[in-house]
């Protein structure tokens, strides 16, 4: 794998997974270019991930999913790294499609996403629903085809990450992404992946989480 790739594993409470998707990984990219962001993690996350011998940044608090992204992207960029891959740490990204991101990275793209195959016999119903109508909306705010908004599995070059200027904390800094990059006429693209569910604590909160939402695309319309 190219050296100037970093995959970014932004983690809370991840103890029962983490060591064996960093061993998955490291199959691909060596160690000192994977990045985890412990998240204010209440188990053994930090200690397990610094065993590895990764890198191992940690928020002394909880402060969501979007501000591990961004201290993941900022060491990339104070790095000098030319793209990030991220990645959950729940185990449902498969990491044999690190190096498919990679291939598809040499085409002029800004984003690419791991698109998952949207039907109700591999994707439980509350997130075919919710993920079928949020990729409709950022479609249209990002002015380009988007089909899978909500999978966290992305390449993003380091360009982007430089010129767009994000403000949201939790799960809505990823479409926030997309949004952004797409208005600024950066391409976006997607590689076919696998996921798995495999039924684990999910830390969305519906509710809250869809306000998030909402005020994005709020922000995006009047910005």
């Amino acid at each position: 794998m190219d050296k100037n790739h970093l995959v970014i594993i932004p983690a809370y409470n991840a103890a029962s997974t983490i060591f064996e998707l960093i061993e998955k990984i490291s199959v691909y990219v060596v160690k000192t270019n994977i990045v985890l962001v412990d998240d204010g993690s209440r188990d053994h996350t930090f200690a397990l991930a610094q065993r590895s011998g990764i890198v191992v940044l940690q928020h002394p608090e909880n402060r969501g999913k979007g501000e591990a992204l961004k201290t993941g992207f900022m060491y990339a960029l104070r790095n000098n790294y030319s793209a990030v891959i991220t990645i959950d740490a729940d185990l449902q990204h498969d990491p044999m499609s690190i190096p498919d991101f990679i291939r598809k990275s040499d085409k002029p793209v800004g984003i690419i996403i791991g698109t998952r195959k949207r039907n109700l016999k591999n994707m439980p119903l509350a997130r075919w629903c919710s993920n079928n109508l949020t990729s409709v909306i950022i479609s249209v705010l990002a002015g380009q085809s988007v089909r899978d908004s909500q999978s966290g599995y992305r390449w993003i070059s380091a360009r982007v990450l430089k010129n767009i200027k994000l403000k949201s904390k939790r799960y809505d800094l990823e479409p926030e992404i997309l949004i952004k990059a797409g208005q600024m006429g950066y391409r976006i693209a997607e590689i076919p992946i696998s996921t798995i569910y495999s039924g684990g604590e999910s830390f969305i909160n519906p509710l809250v989480d869809s306000g998030r939402f909402i005020r994005l695309i709020w922000r995006s319309l009047w910005s």
